[in-house]
């Protein structure tokens, strides 16, 4: 199984959750164009999964670290 390091803070996490059921719920009720409201579902989801893991591969990728005191 892979194993990711966490690279976000838990209020960063929390941020991130919101933010994606907002988006999520948002792109439900009211975006009418279907590209539109996939768009919101897909960017929504990748919010939400990113963060419940605490793992971003974005900010990985630009070397960001969690450090101790971030925690």
């Amino acid at each position: 199984m892979l194993y990711f390091k966490t690279n976000l803070p838990a209020w960063e996490r929390a941020l991130r959750t919101l933010a994606g059921l907002s988006i999520l719920c948002a792109s439900y009720l009211f975006l009418v164009a279907p590209w539109m409201r996939w768009s919101g579902f897909a960017a929504g989801a990748i919010l939400v999964m990113t963060g419940f893991v605490g793992f971003c591969p974005m900010c990985a990728l630009v070397g960001r670290r969690l450090t101790r005191s971030e925690s």
